[in-house]
């Protein structure tokens, strides 16, 4: 296990890790930091910048070109952060006033080809850059509720145009690449989304996954139009993240984050188990991230409260 630096406090919150190979990010409460030995040890990764006390990084993503074009993209507490040369550097974007709390960030699966990335906000909706992040507008027509908690984008966003937000009060899908949006009906009423989690086949199996605060966790398997509530009885509390196999449909593994502890489902969510009990002795889990799935012997890392980020082994 290793912390993201020597002064990290007992409530210092991860809220994601991203990794390329063993390049890996991690955005926490008190800085943005990177690892190059795959976690092993952290460096403050916004150093370049020169910055007089710590911001807090909410979001980070690198590119799917990556590491061809060098990109990184991370949502910081007043600021969205580009990187072109993997962190060395950064640039900050231009965004419309006030500057933005960013939730959470996903970019388009065909970004070298049309530079699309959106940002979900705290307080003032969906914001757009078609330029590969350095300049950003809100595209916030539809959207009656500018509480942005997650993302969820289409592997065929390049065709399908098709994005989901979750928002305070429930879901928010767009067909025309972020530009206009409408609510989606949900059968729990209004409800916070805290996380989305997409099939990669979302064009053939329409499978989504929508965690929420106080109602579980939803499936839809036709593009969110009906949904049923998983792990009654089990998943019962917020559902802070929820990872889809890379693999999906073909291995139906789904992991979610519930009461600061890892689940996991093999069946596409019908039952569950539990991952790690024993890391509840060490604190809560915040982050999880499974690049490789959830196949025997694959690799998983969590951040713990504190700042701890441990890198463990599937059996």
């Amino acid at each position: 296990m290793a912390k993201l630096n020597a002064t990290s406090t007992p409530d210092e919150f991860i809220y994601t890790l991203a990794a390329y190979d063993n390049e890996m990010l991690a955005a926490s409460t008190s800085g943005l930091y990177r690892s190059t030995d795959a976690g092993e040890t952290w460096q403050l990764a916004t150093a370049s910048l020169g910055l007089s006390e710590e911001v807090p990084a909410t979001a980070v993503v690198f590119s799917p070109d990556y590491p061809e074009d060098h990109t990184i993209i991370a949502g910081m507490a007043g600021g969205i952060l580009r990187s072109g040369d993997g962190a060395a550097t950064w640039v900050l974007g231009i965004t419309p006033p006030p500057p933005p709390t960013v939730t959470a960030l996903v970019l388009s699966p065909a970004f070298r080809e049309d530079g699309i990335l959106l940002a979900g906000t705290m307080d003032d909706g969906v914001l757009r850059s078609a330029d590969r992040g350095y300049r950003w507008a809100s595209w916030n027509f539809g959207l009656l509720d500018l509480s942005i908690f997650s993302l969820a984008i289409s592997p065929d966003f390049a065709s399908d145009e098709t994005v989901f937000a979750g928002t305070e009060s429930g879901i928010f899908r767009s067909t025309n690449g972020g530009r206009a949006w409408r609510e989606v009906d949900l059968p729990i009423g209004y409800e916070t989304v805290l996380s989305l989690g997409i099939s990669p086949n979302f064009g053939k199996d329409g499978t989504l996954f929508a965690g929420t605060e106080t109602q579980g966790l939803l499936r839809s398997t036709d593009g969110g139009t009906t949904w049923q509530k998983l792990g009654e009885g089990v998943l019962d509390g917020p559902i802070n993240n929820v990872i889809v196999s890379p693999a999906y449909p073909q291995q139906k593994d789904v992991a979610v984050l519930c009461n600061g502890e890892a689940w996991l489902s093999r069946d596409g969510g019908n039952t569950w188990q539990t991952l790690w009990p024993e890391l509840l002795e060490e604190g809560e889990i915040t982050a999880l991230l499974a690049p490789q799935g959830f196949t025997a012997n694959a690799t998983v890392w969590v951040g713990i409260v504190g700042g701890e980020v441990k890198r463990l082994t599937l059996a």
